[in-house]
């Protein structure tokens, strides 16, 4: 063979060579990738084939499916009660993707997670079509109504947690959506999410999980577990050497009390009246690193998968004395989720014990075997027992007779505090309205730990926005939801 015949036998053996490799890499290393491109369609097409599984609460779905007509999806998603349970489920759209549940839980409810392998083996030789499994959730159906309902055209959110178990009862936020209005590909969906994408009201945004706000005077019951914890106080009706006025720590500044009888006021009086002069001064005597491990016990600093990841609360570690103290009355740079504070409520009624927050109770097959079941999972131990127990004192005592009076429960012992947060350019925006708070049954058993943030309601006057006007009566409705079963 001459020297130009060897070249180009060498160039196309060559040729051959990297067209084998090519195939090859496409085809056992980049096969996963390509087949779940979102630019793939024929994968989209296989997704919107067959009904999804559903997602459940109180042993009844709360999703569905429905015919797509004039497209190549066969199938789009459906919602029952859509803005009620939004801020569960997420939504699952054609053309928009999915979030929260819809996108976590997505191989389970479309019938392509691998542990549906052996059902859909079995279809193929019965020749039943694929379909998708089930995701049973925690939620309490009569307290995410009660929730709904009591927030109704405010602003803001809540969260409700069985103390005992970490499961979520409720995850209500407002003002809410309904996913079924962009499910499917259609321009008519295309404009309604584009409406609510683009609205100033962050109607897709999950408030009790992925909005933090300053929590005000609720983070008191943080620093006062932190004064027990660390030995600053041990009785909490001893007078504290509060001073009035009392001066930020390195500065010239007065802390304002919206209440009267501070000075030298016991932590019990001091919680029952809201006095920001008395957990300044015993925040600041706890110190900073003091704080922040006990914030941090209640689970601030760190993010949360409840499945659905929750944004991390911030107690700050860097800040001087002065932002420390303004930080114990849960000012300066604090800042917590709705779950947040439901978790620090369900710690203290849980004598000092929090348990990881989850709202997946387990995951089914079609037949509805058992995939995944959840185990309810210790988190931390924020506080002993006897100390928790100072604490429900104190919160018991805000309810009936201090700030919280309009959460009370006939029958039922209730403990809460209040909390108006001030924000903005020199405090200027209006406030945040919070209320926290647990109920317990006569045999000593708390079914529920609560959390409520109003971040905007009618109320003109700035005065008037108060977590015992605004947010308590929310909490107490979805505390009766929930007690109402259980009783």
């Amino acid at each position: 063979m001459n020297k130009p015949l060897r070249r180009i036998s060498l160039f196309c053996g060559l040729l051959v060579l990297a067209l084998l490799i090519r195939t090859n890499w496409l085809q056992y290393v980049q096969a996963e990738d390509l087949s779940t491109r979102k630019e793939n369609r024929r994968v989209q097409i296989a997704q919107y084939a067959t009904e999804r599984g559903n997602i459940i609460v109180g042993g009844q779905p709360v999703t569905g499916s429905a015919v797509t007509d004039g497209s190549d999806f066969k199938f789009k998603r459906t919602y029952i009660d859509g803005p009620l349970w939004a801020p569960v489920t997420g939504y699952a759209s054609q053309a928009f993707g999915s979030t929260q549940l819809e996108k976590i839980d997505d191989g389970i409810l479309t019938g392509n997670d691998d542990r549906l392998f052996f059902d859909r083996t079995i279809g193929m030789f019965t020749g039943e079509k694929k379909q998708g499994g089930n995701v049973i959730t925690t939620l309490n159906a009569n307290a995410q109504k009660a929730a709904f309902t009591a927030l109704g055209n405010k602003k803001g959110a809540v969260a409700a947690i069985d103390p005992r178990t970490g499961a979520i009862l409720a995850l209500a936020s407002t003002p809410s959506y309904d996913p079924s209005t962009f499910a499917g590909n259609s321009k008519n969906d295309e404009k309604a999410w584009r409406e609510l994408n683009d609205s100033a009201d962050k109607n897709l945004v999950n408030r009790a999980l992925r909005e933090t706000y300053p929590p005000g005077s609720t983070f008191k019951v943080v620093t006062t577990a932190a004064a027990l914890e660390h030995g600053v106080i041990t009785d909490i009706n001893t007078p504290t050497d509060t001073p009035e006025p009392y001066i930020l720590p390195g500065t010239k500044t007065p802390m304002v009390n919206h209440a009267t009888g501070c000075e030298k006021a016991t932590l019990n009086y001091a919680l029952q009246v809201s006095c920001n002069s008395v957990f300044a001064n015993v925040g600041d005597k706890v110190g900073r690193d003091g704080m922040v491990e006990t914030a941090q016990k209640f689970g601030f600093n760190s993010t949360i998968d409840t499945p659905v990841r929750a944004f991390a609360s911030v107690y700050d570690k860097t800040m001087g004395k002065d932002g420390n103290a303004l930080s114990s009355i849960g000012q300066f740079n604090t800042a917590a989720t709705p779950l947040q504070m439901a978790m620090v409520t369900a710690a203290i009624a849980n004598d000092g014990k929090l348990m990881k927050p989850y709202m997946v109770e387990q995951l089914t097959a079609p037949n509805l075997d058992t995939i995944e079941k959840h185990e309810p999972q210790e988190m931390s131990r924020p506080l002993s027992a006897a100390n928790a127990q100072k604490v429900q004192q104190m919160m018991v005592n805000v309810v009936e007779h201090g700030t919280g009076t309009t959460a009370k429960i006939n029958g039922v012992t209730v403990g809460g505090k209040t909390g108006t947060a001030q924000h903005g350019e020199k405090n200027a925006k209006r406030p945040y309205a919070w209320f926290i708070s647990y109920a317990e049954l006569p045999d000593r058993t708390s079914p529920v730990a609560v959390a409520v943030v109003i971040e905007d309601s009618a109320v003109q006057d700035r005065e008037d926005i108060t977590g015992g006007g605004l947010a308590a009566p929310v909490a107490k409705a979805v505390m009766e939801a929930v007690l109402k079963n259980k009783g």
